[in-house]
């Protein structure tokens, strides 16, 4: 019962965020002089005009579903997971390498890309894990520092074993057997970027949900995000766990790499670092760190970045205004502890007055009938 009421109060503080986004959006197309509901109509229908748009907002959504899921189960287990941009970096990375060097047939290649992806997602985070459980290190500090080791590591590889010709940022090209796009995919959604990453990240909010609702580890893994004084007097290994909650979330962050770079895109450039690691944050806020809101936060946030070109393109709305929508949702997310928190006031207050209410009929009733 009070799961229930949990996920209840969860989604309504999510819809309530993303409402006050909406406003805010609202407010700012008025003040540049533009019409809010044309801005609205033309930023959803960008994602959802067509079939080939239909894809583009899932393929954008994709890579966002495992940086949330990433973020949202180190939550889960009292962590935050802020270094996902740079095992996205990684996971794509041995991505890349594995599908620039190998020339296999193509279920082969790709089973290795993703377990390659998942592995060097899962060993990138690990060493935050370790140093968190070893020396008290706080996880932030040492994701955000991994996040730049990545970025230089990526920015000496790539050029120096992967540059493609008469390319200076960038690999070489994916060859064909190594994307996660397949052509019948592409066709089905009139050439979208739509690729079998979707279905991995489906497959993976299943799992991770799983995992955390169904099993002796996912317990263990809640106990020690919870009280892990109280998780070590149990009998739980709380260093372990620690370990191993960062490894998976590595791991998820590593194939959103692989779907990124081997699915979305068709190379690797240096001297980026992926804003879908730090958008991972906003999903998971958004999601409630739950899985499943995790997928239906991603696919909102998929469906704003892919029509607010459209909306520029339409209107004289500037695309940043989207950006400003997705910024406010990320605030009032962050925040809707307080807002849940005066909600239950307000909600008690009204409870006691309807109590006394009740009282004073009552005892009004009461003194009518002597």
């Amino acid at each position: 019962m009070k799961t229930k009421v949990r996920v209840k109060k969860d989604l309504y503080m999510s819809l309530f965020a993303v409402l006050l986004g909406l406003i805010a959006g609202a407010i700012l197309m008025t003040a540049t002089g533009n019409n809010p509901f044309d801005g609205f109509y033309f930023l959803f229908r960008g994602g959802l005009m067509n079939i080939e748009r239909i894809g583009n907002t899932l393929a954008t959504a994709t890579p966002l579903i495992f940086a949330g899921l990433s973020v949202a189960f180190a939550f889960k287990t009292g962590l935050f997971n802020i270094g996902g941009a740079g095992q996205m970096l990684i996971g794509g990375l041995c991505a890349t390498a594995i599908g620039l060097t190998f020339d296999w047939p193509k279920p082969i290649l790709l089973s290795v890309i993703l377990v390659a992806a998942l592995i060097g997602g899962a060993l990138w985070a690990s060493l935050p894990g370790l140093l968190k459980a070893r020396f008290n290190v706080h996880e932030v500090v040492s994701t955000i520092m991994m996040n730049w080791i990545a970025y230089w590591t990526v920015f000496y590889l790539v050029p120096q074993y992967f540059k493609g010709p008469f390319l200076e940022t960038e690999s070489q090209r994916i060859p064909a057997a190594a994307s996660l796009k397949v052509p019948w995919l592409t066709s089905l959604f009139d050439g979208s970027y739509i690729n079998l990453g979707i279905f991995l990240a489906v497959v993976f909010v299943a799992i991770i949900a799983f995992i955390l609702e169904r099993t002796t580890l996912g317990y263990e893994l809640k106990a020690v995000g919870y009280n892990r004084d109280a998780a070590e007097a149990a009998g739980i290994s709380v260093n372990r766990n620690i370990i191993f909650s960062m490894s998976i979330a590595g791991a998820l962050a590593g194939l959103g790499g692989a779907t990124f770079y081997v699915g979305f895109a068709s190379n690797m450039q240096i001297g980026v670092l992926p804003a879908q690691g730090f958008d991972g944050i906003a999903v998971a806020l958004l999601g409630a760190n739950s899985p499943w809101g995790v997928f239906l936060a991603a696919l909102f946030f998929g469906l704003l970045h892919t029509g607010k070109g459209f909306m520029n393109a339409m209107t004289s709305i500037p695309p940043e205004i989207a950006d400003t929508i997705i910024a406010t949702i990320i605030y009032f997310a962050a925040t809707s502890v307080l807002i849940e928190r005066n909600w239950d006031k307000i909600n008690k207050i009204r409870l006691d007055f309807m109590i006394r209410k009740r009282e004073a009929e009552q005892l009004e009733a009461d003194s009518g009938g002597e």
